[in-house]
């Protein structure tokens, strides 16, 4: 067994049966230290991830916002009875199963290319839904770029599960 309190350096390569840093061994695995060199090639990639990660899930969320921002003002526009927060018109009746929004991808092109506010609302909250999806995608394709291929196996199960469990559901 190794001793942790050594200087760090003092071995390039951690056997397996002797813990790494983090008190993680697998079997016939043996780990070499990054030089300082490669250890900081290692962190840009990292923070090149992070921001592309975080720029997705930021783009993703302002975009449906507005898209659903966007659709709710045209959905307004063409229905001013639905303004009147007071009166004999009830948002209930806005909400119902009655209410002709889009339940099909096919409905949906539909309502956008006729300008419908209800089918924009749709697409924003769709893309609102598919936000999280692309950021798993994005996942795959950063472990790939950090060269980690088990982590980039392990997204893309993830992304294959959700994106089967669309189909599953009935989407």
């Amino acid at each position: 067994m190794t001793d942790l309190n050594k200087p760090t350096g003092y071995s390039h390569v951690h056997s397996s049966s002797e813990p790494g840093p983090s008190g993680i061994g697998r079997p016939g695995y043996h780990r070499r230290e990054l030089s300082p060199e490669e250890a900081a090639v290692m962190e840009e990639k990292i923070r090149k991830v992070e921001l592309a990660i975080s720029m997705v899930l930021r783009i993703g969320v302002v975009v449906s916002v507005l898209v659903i921002a966007s659709g709710l003002g045209l959905m307004f526009f063409h229905h001013s009875d639905y303004l009147p927060i007071r009166g004999s018109f009830s948002y209930r009746e806005l909400t119902s199963q009655s209410t002709p929004f889009p339940h099909t991808f096919a409905d949906l092109g539909k309502s956008i290319s006729h300008g419908e506010g209800q089918g924009i609302v749709v697409l924003g909250v769709l893309i609102l839904i598919l936000t999280p999806i692309l950021r798993v995608a994005v996942g795959v394709l950063s472990f790939l770029y950090e060269e980690d291929i088990p982590m980039a196996l392990v997204t893309l199960f993830v992304l294959v599960v959700l994106i089967g469990s669309f189909f599953l559901a009935g989407v």
